[in-house]
């Protein structure tokens, strides 16, 4: 799949035949989640976003307009940019990049409560509506949960938490005619993705599936909308993979 490919969220929403937010790039074919956006937490920190930004393309610098961060009103201003930031539908993935050891708990506590609260308290507003329409829930996880991957400790946490989070709703909301599933797509080709993943890392990925493929965002989003429709009426409770094998053999 190339660089113009739509990727997971622009495919979901293809196949379930619904209007999207995206951008028209230049070929005139829509996406979405085309860049990664990377966001200082210090004066220092923003000459290294601004360096990675003109290194690697895809990538989108948003440096600090003041300089060094304040605690406080300050920096709940950054974290509400970065949250904003990341809603946006041409964002894939939000970097944040920090000397200070003081910003990291800051950071981990933020993470944490966007990526499992927001799950836990989007799918808690919800719930009386899934129970009157008999609704179907499908959380995003990862393969990242069956294998280590280095340097993603918070981001597999959480995706961990929402697995478990997965099949505890499954079981709590099973008697309303409610499911809950997941999925957990393996490395796929979008264009976030490429921006820090080149043509070799791709080729190393796909060599290690046991089918010695890749999913295509298509792929995922058949699985989803699977998930969602009549034909899984009697599945609950599963995170499914879409990864080409590649977590059967590991790293």
């Amino acid at each position: 799949m190339n660089q113009a490919s739509p990727n997971l969220g622009a495919a979901i929403a293809r196949h379930a035949e619904r209007k999207i937010m995206a951008w028209r790039r230049e070929n005139g074919r829509l996406g979405v989640r085309n860049h990664v956006a990377i966001l200082p937490l210090d004066d220092i920190s923003n000459a290294a976003c601004e360096a990675v930004a003109a290194h690697i393309q895809g990538t989108l610098a948003l440096p600090h307009a003041y300089g060094r961060l304040q605690f406080g009103e300050d920096l709940e201003l950054h974290f509400r940019t970065m949250i904003g930031t990341g809603a946006n539908p041409n964002v894939a993935a939000c970097i944040v990049i920090g000397i200070e050891a003081g910003w990291t708990t800051k950071v981990v506590d933020r993470m944490l409560a966007v990526g499992i609260k927001g799950v836990f308290w989007s799918l808690q507003a919800a719930t009386p509506y899934l129970i009157k329409r008999r609704g179907s829930v499908i959380n995003l996880s990862s393969v990242a949960v069956s294998f280590s991957i280095r340097n993603s400790a918070v981001y597999t946490s959480i995706k961990g938490a929402v697995d478990a989070l997965t099949r505890q709703q499954a079981a709590e909301l099973g008697e309303h005619g409610v499911r809950v599933n997941a999925i957990a797509p393996g490395p796929v080709e979008t264009p976030g993705a490429n921006s820090v993943i080149d043509q070799q890392g791709w080729n190393d990925r796909r060599a290690r599936t046991p089918l010695k493929r890749l999913a295509g965002a298509d792929e995922v989003a058949a699985a989803a909308l699977f998930l969602a429709s009549d034909a899984a009426a009697s599945i609950t409770g599963v995170t499914l993979k879409i990864d080409a094998g590649i977590t059967v053999v590991g790293p």
